[in-house]
């Protein structure tokens, strides 16, 4: 029987997962419940040290000759700090030694109770990874659980391995083994060891997605063609599967899955239809969090293509595989996949390439439909006076325009509207979504750039931004689309805020202010909005005026309105004919 300490026992799994055969033990209580599993999994060699200092060396050598990732386990406090010589030694030599340190709830730290100090932290210099794992409550906290675990194995045996420390707090009571099987817990796994991309690795990763009857791509933010990134054709790639890609991905035309999700949400009994079995996922980040939470209910194994595997991303919170692929070599990766539908005459006989084929194109065939359905309401929907119709009506003009016009969208609900309109690449801090630094960002890039950069921003991010202008740096080729509703609109879409009645002071930050004054200190040409046709010609004029100072167009709308607006127009999936 094993220790009914979760935490403990996802651990245990995973170390068996990994491969790890030996563990050294130290004496004492905090970290029994560790030490019981340890001896209890049966194919884990325990060796009982008392010395903490010395265990840490015998496991360090255990390591040298095994070649394996080795466990010492000590108890809380101070053990774990005599490890240290060893982990330090370890680190130089390059030896996967994987220091497990049971440690008090965090609430009791530096609370005068005994054998407690921080431990998370305490051999940060010389591990490559050191985690706290949580004692899970919730489905969501046992995945973290064993997502840090694996983070944390992982990066203790990946190419030059290196000493990690996973830190396993445990409340009492501590000695409860009533448990009769460990968890079966997913772990990382490298589909090829080497450092770049090799035919092994693309055909594995080959086999995966053909085995898959219902296979989805995620194309998530990308560097247009800077930073060694390497376009890809992202429109050829969807041709042959699912793809999932926003106007930051590069994707050239907008792809419509956030409404898609929004409406198989609403209608779950059709949701079963359109669920993935198995997910490739690139770039970074995705706008639609909608997306986010549906594909992470699916459960669908993914699959995450990085340049950086060492510091793999889980997020679907189902990671099965990592594929080591550099930016520059994402162009050629990409054809790999779609490979059997291009040269089909290389692999008539590939039975495990055609065996799901039948099941891959009619799950093709019924996002195809109803992706078209929503592209065909996007274009058909005309919404009022309101945000939604500013920024259809200037993703319009420079459509058909012969200007080149880089597009700079803040954060919040600029780029979501970017995401239903925009069939270009769209720049957007999306690293950490912050709203400071939007309108800097796009104004540093007008520095080196001759074209005419446009940043299309709320006010909120305008006014906490506007040192962005208090320069004589920026020049005529800087415009600027403020799009002014009084406050935070975004937070007028959130379900159920309207109830508090600090929502629209406090939270949504109402205010009376415009740019006006802004611009004439700071010498920036303003042009203001307050209907239809007064944004058209706005936006037009923002488009064409020449000179050698930035210009500014402020089009001011009415919270509510722009809220009703494009909720409107999401609900639009009522008229959709999209059935089992």
């Amino acid at each position: 029987m094993y220790s009914n300490k979760e935490n403990i026992n996802i651990l245990t799994s995973l170390l068996l997962e990994w491969g790890v055969t030996d563990a050294v033990v130290c004496p004492g209580s905090r970290n029994a419940a560790i030490v019981h599993n340890l001896n209890e999994c049966g194919t884990i060699r325990c060796h009982p040290i008392t010395d903490e200092r010395s265990a840490a060396f015998y496991a360090m050598g255990i390591a040298l000759n095994t070649k394996r990732p080795t466990v010492v386990c000590v108890t809380s406090g101070s053990a774990l700090l005599n490890t240290a010589p060893a982990v330090a030694e370890a680190y130089y030599q390059h030896v996967p030694l994987i220091v497990i340190a049971a440690d008090r709830p965090q609430q009791w730290i530096d609370q005068l109770d005994g054998q407690t100090l921080p431990q998370p932290d305490a051999l940060n210099r010389f591990v490559r990874r050191s985690v706290s794992l949580p004692e899970p409550r919730t489905e969501e906290e046992r995945w973290y659980c064993n997502r840090l675990v694996n983070e944390a194995l992982h990066a203790a045996t990946f190419r030059q391995p290196a000493p990690v420390l996973i830190n396993a707090p445990i409340t009492e009571p501590l000695f409860t083994f009533d448990v009769a099987e460990l968890p079966k817990e997913r772990r990382f796994r490298m589909l090829d060891s080497e450092a770049a991309l090799t035919n092994t690795t693309v055909e594995v990763l080959q086999q995966e997605l053909y085995q898959a009857k219902r296979p989805l791509i995620v194309v998530g933010q990308m560097a247009a063609d800077s930073f060694g990134c390497s376009v890809f054709d992202i429109n050829e790639l969807s041709k042959h599967f699912v793809v999932f890609a926003e106007p930051l991905s590069n994707s050239g035309e907008t792809i419509h899955f956030d409404e898609a999700v929004r409406h198989l949400t609403a209608h779950p009994e059709l949701s079963p239809d359109y669920t993935p079995d198995y997910i490739i996922y690139i770039g970074d980040t995705l706008v639609s969090k909608a997306t986010r939470r549906w594909l992470r209910q699916t459960q669908a194994p993914s699959c995450l293509i990085t340049a950086d595997p060492l510091h793999a991303s889980d997020p679907l919170m189902s990671l099965r595989h990592i594929v080591t692929c550099s930016n520059a070599n994402l162009a050629l990766l990409m054809p790999m996949l779609y490979d059997i539908y291009t040269h089909r005459d290389l692999h008539t006989d590939d039975e495990v390439a055609w065996r799901n084929e039948e099941s891959r194109t009619m799950f093709l065939n019924k996002w195809k439909s109803l992706l078209s359905q929503w592209a065909n309401h996007a274009t058909a929907y005309e919404p009022e006076y309101s945000q939604m119709a500013v920024v259809k009506y200037f993703e319009k003009l420079i459509e058909e325009s012969a200007v080149c016009v880089n597009t700079h969208y803040a954060n919040s609900t600029a780029v979501r509207l970017a995401c239903i309109y925009a069939n270009h690449y769209v720049w957007c801090n999306r690293g950490v979504n912050g709203i400071e630094g939007s309108l800097s960002t796009a104004a540093g890039f007008s520095l080196t750039d001759h074209d005419l950069n446009v940043c299309i921003i709320g006010d909120l991010s305008f006014f906490y931004d506007q040192n962005a202008l208090w320069n004589n740096c920026v020049g005529g080729n800087l415009r600027i689309l403020l799009l002014n509703n009084s406050c935070g609109g975004i937070f007028k879409q959130l379900p159920n805020l309207h109830r508090s009645p600090v929502a629209d002071t406090f939270v949504g930050a109402s205010h009376t202010t415009t740019a006006q004054g802004i611009c004439a200190q700071n010498n920036v040409e303003y042009i203001a909005a307050h209907n239809q046709e007064e944004m058209q010609h706005g936006i037009s004029e923002l488009l064409t005026r020449k000179g050698n100072s930035p210009v500014l167009l402020e089009v001011f709308t009415d919270a509510d309105i722009d809220a009703k607006t494009l909720s409107r127009y999401f609900r639009g999936c009522s008229c959709l004919n999209c059935t089992k």
